[in-house]
């Protein structure tokens, strides 16, 4: 799995719900956000749910079960391979269990070991309609929980222990009546209760009716050898309440130790279970698979619901894209409509002005090229006859006594100029024979076409 990347501890009483988010880096933690509101508050969304980023950060979130409403057990158990302790402790459940193992949801914690033979186990027992109950409530807020752990545990395994004795740890705030008691004798956990208190005024008797209750088990099991001496855990407010009390019920000195305050606590129970040291989760396991399925659905939600966005969107674009173009398109074609008449009478004037060029170079053509013709022609050369007509080409034909003659004065007719521009585009020899004639037994018979250059009007 993931690491874990960050961690949020949720504990709701009758008249607050606190909220403590940590962040978590090698191991340790960090408070990060802080938030105590009323039952009726809702919890920041974006801090309690998951999305796709938590496949790589990896984020829990824990609740803390009411402790009141929890069975607590001490088992001591021979030295075993972890992955065994479950099944011993499920065999001894129908003993330990004060309800039916098929209405309980339980758990365990590992006491540090003291002994080289045995290991003392904490068994947590909750009955099933209780903690569906509180996951119902969980969900109300929109907080779907990955561990239920029991916050005593933690301020159990801090609490420093130097001796045989007793250890309270009351409840603090209103609505909330109970006591944790905790012997360690022999260095060991022998026996771990809470005592259920009146909110009446008689309290005190009721506590010290219990206690004697419990030192009497301890002396039957014969794990209570000596007085017990009291330690109470507690905060300062709570300690000037019940250090009186106790100080009635026994004679010796009560020695006050000071118990957490509940942002520590979270820090506490947030960092051990990010090190992997918190084995008790009440959370029963076919509501993980479920709260994990439901995770796994919604990113699939909201993965096809990504999807169909982004297709969406580029239709959108698509379509405002294909608007413009016809925007842009309509536009040219008005701006074509609106050139298009000059533009026709530009061609027609053109057209016109060809024509008038035409008319004005054929009025010159015929002179120009006859000068040229008669100007270029040798001596040697006699030229029988002249074809001249209106698409430029001039036919000339003639007789020589030399061929060579014929090809200088092809040579000469394509160099040709007038008015700075040259008079042929073409000189081509058609027709050039040899035979007996007026000239003597080898008479030139020639024939030249010529293409006369056509000037554009511009």
């Amino acid at each position: 799995m993931a690491r874990i990347h960050s961690c949020n501890v949720l504990q709701i009483r009758p008249e607050s719900v606190q909220l403590w988010r940590f962040a978590a880096n090698n191991g340790d933690v960090y408070l990060t956000f802080e938030q105590t509101g009323m039952p009726a508050d809702q919890l920041p969304a974006r801090l309690i749910g998951k999305d796709w980023r938590t496949l790589w950060q990896r984020k829990l979130n824990l609740a803390w079960v009411p402790a009141h409403q929890v069975f607590l057990r001490v088992v001591h158990l021979p030295t075993t391979d972890p992955k065994e302790l479950q099944s011993m402790v499920e065999l001894q459940l129908e003993r330990l269990s004060p309800l039916p193992v098929a209405q309980i949801v339980w758990s365990y914690e590992v006491l540090p070991r003291t002994s080289d033979n045995s290991q003392t186990v904490i068994v947590t027992i909750v009955a099933r309609n209780v903690v569906e109950t509180f996951l119902g409530e969980l969900e109300g807020y929109g907080y779907l929980a990955d561990r239920l752990e029991l916050p005593f545990l933690h301020q159990l395994l801090t609490t420093k222990i130097d001796g045989d004795g007793c250890w309270l740890y009351p409840s603090s705030g209103p609505g909330t009546s109970y006591c944790a008691v905790a012997w360690w004798y022999g260095g060991l956990l022998q026996n771990l209760s809470l005592i259920h208190l009146p909110s009446t005024d008689d309290w005190p008797s009721v506590l010290g009716q219990e206690l004697t209750k419990l030192a009497w088990a301890g002396e039957i099991e014969g794990w209570l050898t000596s007085t017990p001496r009291y330690r109470l855990v507690a905060d300062a407010a709570t300690a000037t309440v019940w250090e009186p009390v106790l100080q009635r019920l026994v004679d010796e000195p009560v020695e006050v130790i000071p118990s957490l305050r509940p942002p520590e606590l979270a820090a506490l129970n947030a960092r051990r279970v990010a090190r992997s040291e918190s084995l008790a989760n009440l959370l029963p396991p076919e509501h993980a698979v479920r709260y994990q399925q439901q995770f796994i659905d919604r990113l699939w939600m909201r993965g096809l619901g990504a999807l169909v966005a982004l297709y969406v969107a580029g239709v959108m674009v698509y379509f405002a894209a294909l608007e413009v173009v016809k925007f842009q398109t309509h536009r040219v074609e008005q701006q074509i409509a609106k050139i298009s008449g000059s533009h026709t009478n530009a061609l027609q004037l053109k057209a016109r002005g060809q024509v008038l060029q035409e008319q004005f170079d054929l009025k010159y053509a015929a002179l120009d090229c006859w000068k040229a013709i008669t100007e270029n022609l040798p001596e040697e050369l006699t030229l029988q006859s002249i074809d001249f007509n209106q698409a430029g080409l001039v036919n000339l034909t003639g007789i020589a006594a030399e061929q060579s003659k014929v090809t200088d004065y092809m040579a000469d007719l394509g160099k040709g100029v007038v008015r700075d521009k040259p008079l042929f585009s073409k000189v081509n020899p058609q027709n050039i024979q040899t035979r007996p004639g007026v000239l003597g037994p080898q008479t030139v018979f020639w024939r030249i076409d010529c293409e006369r250059q056509r000037w554009e009007v511009r």
